[in-house]
């Protein structure tokens, strides 16, 4: 699970450096990536609920291309595996 995470991680890094990418929602992005690096175990269940929530409001900002919406959708899907 550890390999997941970080390919998780390194995912949600590459997707923060696009520059088609609203700021807002580099930000959102940026948030989620620290929230991922120090999940534990303990919080694992309940941190993963919360940026997937998040996820879901970012997929749903009207400022993304569709090509980015997908990306969401993957991290989102990398994360149900997860969970």
């Amino acid at each position: 699970m550890d390999e997941q995470l970080q390919e998780l991680i390194s995912y949600v890094s590459e997707l923060e450096t696009d520059s088609n990418i609203p700021r807002n929602v580099k930000a959102k992005l940026n948030q989620i990536s620290k929230e991922l690096k120090k999940m534990d175990q303990a919080t694992m269940s309940l941190t993963i609920n919360k940026l997937l929530s998040d996820l879901d409001d970012i997929s749903s900002d009207a400022n993304l291309d569709s090509f980015t919406r997908q990306q969401i959708w993957s991290i989102t899907s990398m994360l149900e595996c997860l969970n």
